[in-house]
């Protein structure tokens, strides 16, 4: 029989760079508990997959942690293309928390239904922009279905920097892209359009005129601008201000208290590529 981190068939996807660092998807993995937490402990057995989770298992560890913060049962299954890196996970393996070999498929095993989480941070980064959709999808058929009491699962798929100062992620439901979110250390902006650089796969090549996203930044940078007075106040309640700004011309889906935290979560189709 084979092992964790042997498949029995070939996984759906390439290998990554593996590029890790631990705390890189804190803003990330913080986000997903205030928004999706409620999901979480309502289910009897909730499963969240860190897909993709690199060389090192950090963000795989810490994403377990984050969530019990929330919902004390949930289990956490890092999943990774390259078997050498699943082998090497083994030994963070625990109580709650187990890795497989796996792609794009996201194999569980017959003791796991579908996952209320599914994060795939700078998975798709080296992929083409044609490839997101069907990706998307098959990730989507792979959460847990919506019902009367429930949205259903989450796929949060998006792209940081190296130690995850700047974050930029799509939320998915069972039904398709909802929100965009972008989120940021403050003190490392100069402007919000810095944080073009990590809009995921499917949005970054449409950063360019007559797309909704570039006016979206655009708009933002000019909120930002006329919110200078308030930097005196901190870069905190500059952003703040900005946001409340754009927020009169642009569908913005949360408040004051994630903008405290350097964020700001749109809905989708204000930014969806033409098309």
């Amino acid at each position: 029989m084979p092992s964790r981190a042997t498949a029995r068939t070939a996984p759906v996807g390439t290998v990554t760079r593996g590029t890790t660092n631990p705390n890189r998807l804190r803003r990330m993995d913080r986000w997903i508990a205030a928004v999706h937490g409620r999901e979480l402990r309502r289910a009897a057995d909730p499963v969240a997959v860190d897909l993709g989770y690199g060389a090192a298992p950090w963000t795989a560890v810490e994403l377990l942690h984050r969530l019990r913060t929330v919902a004390p049962h949930t289990r956490v299954v890092g999943v990774e293309i390259d078997p050498a890196r699943v082998a090497a996970a083994e030994p963070y393996a625990r109580e709650g928390l187990d890795f497989r070999h796996g792609g794009f498929e996201v194999p569980l095993g017959p003791d796991s239904g579908r996952p209320l989480l599914i994060r795939a941070a700078n998975v798709l980064r080296q992929y083409d922009e044609g490839q997101v959709a069907a990706v998307w999808a098959r990730l989507c058929a792979r959460l847990a279905p919506a019902s009367e009491h429930s949205g259903g699962g989450l796929l949060v798929e998006g792209t940081c920097d190296e130690i995850g100062r700047r974050h930029v992620w799509v939320a998915l439901g069972p039904e398709g892209p909802r929100t965009v979110t972008l989120a940021t250390r403050l003190g490392s902006l100069d402007r919000p359009s810095d944080l073009a650089e990590r809009l995921p796969k499917a949005l970054i090549h449409r950063n360019v005129p007559g797309e909704p996203v570039h006016a979206f930044l655009r708009d933002f940078d000019r909120a930002w601008a006329a919110a200078a007075p308030y930097a005196s106040y901190g870069a905190r309640q500059r952003w703040m201000r900005a946001v409340r700004d754009l927020a009169a011309d642009w569908p913005v889906t949360d408040g004051p208290v994630r903008w405290r935290q350097g964020e700001v979560t749109v809905r989708w189709a204000a930014l969806a590529p033409r098309g």
